[in-house]
Order: C-alpha cells, then sequence, then structure tokens
C-alpha cells in the first residue's frame, strides 16, 4: 500500500497512472501546509479517461457476477488491512479527527461487502402475459459507462458509493474526486488496483476544473450515466446538461436537515444525538442536524444541556490524541458559517457557546450554540455545514411539523419523543427521504440513502443502490 510520500500524483486511467505534471495543491485544513501536489486534467484528459472506460465497459458487463463478487470482497478486505493508512490520509487532507476518519473507512468498506452481496442477486421475472398467448421476461443489465462526482467531505466513503454498486452492476466507471481531497482517492485507485480491478474498469481524474472536464464527458455519447453527490446549485447544472443526452442520473444534493424534540422525548437521548447529528464530521455533513426545535417545556434545559456539551469538545488537529471537533475544510468554508453566525446574533439570536473562528494556522471555528434565533434568520434556511446549532421553541406539535418542512431541502430529519404514535406519524409526515427516529445516525451501506424534494434524485446503498446502475429489458415471447 502507498504512502502519503510516495502516492501516485497522476491520473490513473486504463489501469496505468499517467505521468503528469503535479501543479494542483493539496492542503492539510489542520494547518494550511501544502501536503501534496497532484495532476490537473484538462477536457483531453478526461475524454481520454471515459474512452478507457467505454472499452473495458463490454468486457466488464459479461464478467460473472461471482467474479464481480469475489472482487469486491477483496477490495474489502484490503480497506480493512489497511484502515489505518487510509483513515490517516483522510485527516491529513479533509481535517476530520483520526477515530472519525477509521468510521468512515469502515463505512466506505461495507458498501464493497454490501454490493459484492448483491451483485449476485440481480435477477428478472417470468410471466405469463394476460393473454396467455406470450411470456413476459424481464432481465438486468448494466446502465454502462458512469461518471462518478465525489465531494471532499467523505473521500473514501463517497467514492465507495458510487465506485462499488456500478461494479457490481456490471459498470465501468470514471470517478472526479473534490480537488480539496483527492489523495484518498488515489489511493483508493491503487488499492483497486492491487485488488485485480482490470484496467479501464474504474479510471481517475483530478482536476480544478471542474466544469471544463466533466461537461465534456456528459455531452460524450460513450457515456450513459451520472452519479453525483454535493451542492443543489452545481445538481441542478449537471442535470440541466446531462438532459441533452438523457442520461440516468442520481443526485445526493443539499440538506437543512431537522431535528425536532417532542414534548415525550427522553432528555438524555435527545442531546447525546443531537451531539451526533450535529457534530459528526464537524458538521460538514448533508446529513448533518441544522434546525433544532424543541418543545417549548423542555428548550431550556436541551439548550443547557447542549451547550455544557459542545463547549467541552476538544478542537483541534484530527492527528491529535483527544481531538474530537477537527477543523473545516478551508478558509471559505470559516468565513461562510462566521457570516451565517454573525447574521443570525444581528437579527438577536443568542450565542450560548462559540461563536467564533479560532485564530490560524488552519481552518477553526468553535463549536456554537444559539438561542432565541428569529424565524427569518438565514442560518435556518442554509445548509450550515460547520460546527453550529440554532436552536428554537414551540408549542404544538402541529407548529414543529409545518416548521420542519418549511424548506426547498429534503434530505434527512430527525425526531426524538417516547410516544411511539405521535414520534412515529410525526417522522412518516416530515417531507425528507429519511428520518432518524431516536437516532442521530442513519446511514448504512444496507439502506437506502437519499432525499427528496430538491435534495436530489435515486438511492445509494440498500437494495436500490444496485439498481441505480441497471436497466430492465423485456422480452416478449410468442409462444
Amino acid at each position: 500500500m502507498t504512502t502519503l510520500l510516495d502516492l501516485p500524483s497522476g491520473h490513473y486511467i486504463g489501469g496505468e497512472w499517467t505521468g503528469d505534471r503535479a501543479t494542483l495543491t493539496v492542503e492539510n485544513p489542520a494547518t494550511g501546509a501544502i501536503l501534496a501536489r497532484v495532476a490537473d486534467a484538462d477536457a483531453e484528459i478526461g475524454r481520454s479517461a471515459l474512452a478507457a472506460a467505454v472499452a473495458a465497459q463490454e468486457h466488464w458487463a459479461q464478467t460473472s457476477p461471482r467474479a464481480r463478487a469475489d472482487l469486491l470482497m477483496n477490495v474489502f478486505d484490503l480497506l480493512h488491512e489497511r484502515a489505518g493508512q487510509f483513515a490517516a490520509l483522510i485527516t491529513a487532507e479533509m481535517g476530520k479527527p483520526f477515530a472519525e476518519a477509521r468510521g468512515e473507512v469502515a463505512y466506505g468498506a461495507e458498501f464493497f461487502r454490501w454490493f459484492a452481496e448483491e451483485s449476485v442477486r440481480s435477477g428478472g421475472a417470468y410471466r405469463v402475459a394476460p393473454s396467455g398467448t406470450r411470456r413476459i421476461v424481464t432481465m438486468k443489465q448494466p446502465v454502462g459507462p458512469v461518471l462518478a462526482i465525489t465531494p471532499w467531505n467523505f473521500p473514501l466513503a463517497m467514492g465507495a458509493r458510487k465506485i462499488a454498486p456500478a461494479l457490481a452492476a456490471g459498470c465501468t466507471v470514471v470517478v472526479k474526486p473534490a480537488p480539496q481531497t483527492p489523495l484518498t482517492t488515489l489511493a483508493l485507485m491503487a488499492l483497486l488496483d492491487e485488488a485485480g480491478v482490470p484496467a479501464g474498469v474504474v479510471n481517475c481524474v483530478t482536476t480544478s476544473d471542474a466544469a471544463g472536464v466533466c461537461g465534456p464527458l456528459i455531452a460524450d455519447p460513450g457515456l450513459r450515466k451520472l452519479t453525483f453527490t454535493g451542492s443543489t446549485a452545481v445538481g441542478r447544472t449537471l442535470l440541466a446538461q446531462a438532459s441533452q443526452r438523457v442520461l440516468r442520473t442520481s443526485m445526493e444534493l443539499g440538506g437543512n436537515a431537522p431535528f425536532v424534540v417532542l414534548a415525550s422525548a427522553d432528555l438524555d437521548k435527545a442531546v447525546a444525538g443531537a451531539v451526533e447529528a450535529k457534530m459528526r464530521n464537524s458538521g460538514e455533513a448533508c446529513t448533518a442536524a441544522n434546525r433544532f426545535l424543541v418543545h417549548y417545556s423542555l428548550a431550556d434545559e436541551f439548550a443547557d444541556r447542549l451547550t455544557a456539551q459542545l463547549s467541552a469538545l476538544r478542537v483541534g488537529d484530527g492527528m491529535a490524541p483527544g481531538t474530537q471537533v477537527g477543523p473545516l475544510i478551508d478558509a471559505n468554508a470559516v468565513a461562510s458559517v462566521e457570516k451565517l453566525v454573525d447574521e443570525a446574533v444581528q437579527r438577536g439570536a443568542r450565542v450560548r457557546t462559540g461563536g467564533h473562528r479560532r485564530p490560524g494556522p488552519g481552518y477553526f471555528f468553535e463549536p456554537t450554540v444559539l438561542t432565541d434565533v428569529p424565524a427569518d434568520a438565514r442560518i435556518l434556511h442554509s445548509e450550515i455545514f460547520g460546527p453550529v446549532a440554532p436552536i428554537r421553541s414551540f408549542t404544538t406539535t402541529a407548529a414543529a411539523l409545518a416548521e420542519a418542512n418549511a424548506t426547498t431541502a429534503g434530505l434527512i430529519g430527525y425526531v426524538y419523543g417516547e410516544n411511539l404514535g405521535e414520534t412515529l406519524t410525526f417522522a412518516e409526515n416530515l417531507h425528507t427521504g429519511m428520518v432518524g427516529v431516536n437516532a442521530g445516525i442513519v446511514s448504512d451501506p444496507a439502506a437506502p440513502f437519499g432525499g427528496v424534494k430538491e435534495s436530489g434524485l435515486g438511492r445509494e446503498g440498500g437494495r436500490e443502490g444496485l439498481d441505480e446502475y441497471l436497466e430492465t429489458k423485456y422480452l416478449g415471447l410468442a409462444l
């Protein structure tokens, strides 16, 4: 397994590492220091990667499901063997605490195991037509070459969540990782090569010009599927481009998750869940709790307890022992969070703890709790992507549900309550693709991940995740 010092810096195309000059810099967000430089692709490099995927598609599609499953299990085993090395790489380029990075490696590896198991279970159907004169046969076939555009906040897991089902279905892939965190993806390419993935089946290009590289690929007739995790704004642009060629798409876009504490909630559970849902990945997650709506009878105590919990968290370099909250990804991220907090305070919000950036080096923002947040504050209507918890109270369940649903996003919500009927009814009526019911983390490779409204299209993970990479073909058999 390669280390950071000898990690290939070129693109991975057709089973080979290119010798392109490394000019794209990768920073350590905890220090601002340059970690490495990698190659910076242009449109021509992108097209060569897609050409390799197209050339490998037919042979890979004809590979037996069992052979694909065995290969994916090999990847799973290798990831667990190298978990510490991958976790250190994730922490170095993304910033999350090392313990969380190890958790991401385990989570990402599980996608390879899950889809190894699913790859041999993709089937069709045989039935008699109503007329009785024909037989209806359906079968599943791979969509074809895939462009997978991955984000920086989970550099291993998000790649795994796209690559594993694509390979299981018999699709080849071109991966375009985020420019902030390309090193983990390059390390994954080296591991896939070691695991025995054939040349051209998975390819990777790193670039600072996502539009210039991905635009021509989306327009290329060789591409048949686009999968993207990132902001809603970029997702809209990609969907518009994909519509010109009627590409299959999977879009996991932004969120604005409500975290609702009903009157019947167990506060011990609710506060523990709030810390999980808010502070995982320093709040830099689409699943992060974004707004806390607490019944008025519990609001003061909930705010006191959450303030105590967040103010006690240890902030620092993710590799330092005991660190619980790492840096944000870059200076722009800190500035964005700071502006949201300052605007809320100017409109009357009260800072219970935190509220400020920390001096450098690195890109740190203090864990923050805000109360008395006005309903029209921008922080309630924007994805914060940082360690800030704005709290509002409500008097009726109907009012809480209306406020929770008053957003164009619909990825995930959380609800805590001990009254089973009321809690489940609330969860069922949230306009989200996922709900954590008395749970602060719901992500699971065996479950379908995805949202409604402007939070995306399609599902990743679960049985549904394989279908995103398969087409259904119907054979009408005359007797």
